[in-house]
């Protein structure tokens, strides 16, 4: 069991990032709100927890131990698999999960793609004793970035950085762009590394 990786992070992407940990580059697959606070080129500490299957071996990372607890104890439920766990971190924080499970909030669980009615019906009643209340002192209703968010957020940024600038360039240009596009479309993202390049020049 891999519990964390604390190392340099070589590269980001939309859905993971690479961490150097003693000359050997991990992938881990991240939720949104993990890679928003990783920065290439800066040192990261991941909780992380390693998922075997007979033909693979593959590493998810979180932003803390809860994010990480709550994905093992998703699985737990007949259905859930790594994947729709991590989906359905990124649609929710673990505080949110604890509420909607609690509440029986059906209806806010089938905002995560790939669970339909029935599915987040079975999800509460397998769940209800095990994920357990809300965790008081957490941030539940703090909005959690949308892949594709974190998406243009990471490729831009990981653009910017293979070009030569620095990390810290490359965290203000993508601010910059992010205040300048609120709210439209970020699927082009030749464009916005354009626009992010501009705002290095000036």
């Amino acid at each position: 069991m891999i519990a964390f990786v604390n190392g340099r992070v070589a590269s980001a992407g939309p859905d993971g990032a690479v961490v150097e940990v003693g000359g050997v580059g991990l992938s881990v697959l991240c939720t949104p709100a993990t890679l928003a606070g990783l920065r290439v080129g800066d040192n990261a500490h991941v909780a992380t927890s390693l998922v075997v299957r007979e033909d693979s071996l593959t590493l998810y990372g979180f932003a803390d131990d809860d994010e990480k607890t709550v994905f093992e104890l998703l699985q737990t439920a007949s259905g859930v698999g790594p994947r729709l766990a991590l989906a359905m971190l990124a649609v929710h924080s673990p505080n949110a999960l604890r509420r909607a499970v609690a509440t029986e909030d059906v209806t806010g669980l089938t905002k995560v793609p790939g669970i339909g009615r029935k599915g987040a019906q079975r999800i509460v009643l397998e769940l209800k004793d095990r994920l357990g209340l809300p965790l008081e002192g957490r941030d539940d209703d703090a909005p959690v970035p949308s892949f594709a968010a974190a998406a243009w957020r990471a490729q831009v940024h990981a653009g910017l950085t293979n070009l030569g600038w620095t990390a810290r360039d490359a965290d203000a240009a993508v601010d910059a762009v992010a205040a300048d596009i609120d709210g439209q479309d970020t699927s082009d993202i030749a464009a916005l590394l354009k626009m992010a390049m501009r705002k290095l020049s000036r």
